[in-house]
């Protein structure tokens, strides 16, 4: 137990810098909006969801309808769906802690447990699997309420800090990069997403482009097999 605990902490290391730095963000921008820390802290811990919870502050200042709300929601996190398809393999069998495994499968964790570390044994994948997702959920938290906590004192100017997001997103993906021989996949995301992103544009691309990808994959992986 305690050598799988630490192989997903130095796993979850790159996300560590990034989530903190993120949930500052998120708890500076929540409380410059007059929410309190109470609220950062429920946010991140029932929501947990980064991208979401920055858009969810405009929703709660800009007073918008639940109907609203509720198709934000699912365009931002439909992805979540496909993550969630590939991911029955590696959690079946993974019994009380499921539950958890799948609300707290952000993008991060997912390109950590997708990848199978090399020096995780077959008995102790699914441990590795929680203390990842559960490492990953605390930085999270722990961003968020030091940076409520950090912007109940200090005045910030905000502007700008959303872009963390989109910096964690390249660090995790250079880091995968380097860390697999087998680049297919990421090179087919990529250009999935540029195409989409030409055709549909910057509002309409993430599920015409997450249904492309995982068609390819799919094919991928039937002819490997």
């Amino acid at each position: 137990m305690g050598k799988t605990l630490k192989q997903s902490f130095v796993a979850t290391i790159p996300v560590m810098t990034g989530y903190l730095v993120l949930g500052f963000g998120f708890g500076i921008i929540l409380k410059a909006n007059g929410y309190s820390i109470l609220l950062a802290l429920a946010m991140s811990v029932f929501i947990y969801a980064g991208s979401m919870q920055y858009i969810a502050i405009g929703l709660l200042t800009g007073g918008v309808s639940l109907i609203t709300a509720f198709l934000t929601t699912l365009m931002v996190n439909a992805r979540h769906l496909f993550y969630g398809i590939s991911m029955l393999d590696k959690y079946r069998g993974t019994g009380k802690i499921k539950p958890y495994l799948i609300f707290a499968l952000t993008d991060e964790t997912y390109s950590l447990v997708c990848h199978d570390n090399a020096n995780v044994t077959a008995e102790s994948r699914n441990n590795y699997y929680f203390f990842v997702s559960l490492f990953n959920h605390i930085y999270w938290v722990a961003g968020s309420l030091l940076g409520a906590a950090v912007g109940s004192l200090v005045k910030f100017n905000s502007e700008g800090i959303d872009f963390a997001l989109t910096a964690l997103f390249l660090t995790v993906f250079i880091e995968q990069w380097l860390s697999t021989k087998k680049h297919s996949p990421a090179i087919i995301g990529v250009s999935v997403s540029v195409i989409c992103l030409a055709v549909f544009g910057s509002e309409k691309f993430l599920i015409p482009a997450m249904l492309v990808i995982a068609l390819l994959l799919s094919l991928i992986k039937e002819g490997e097999k």
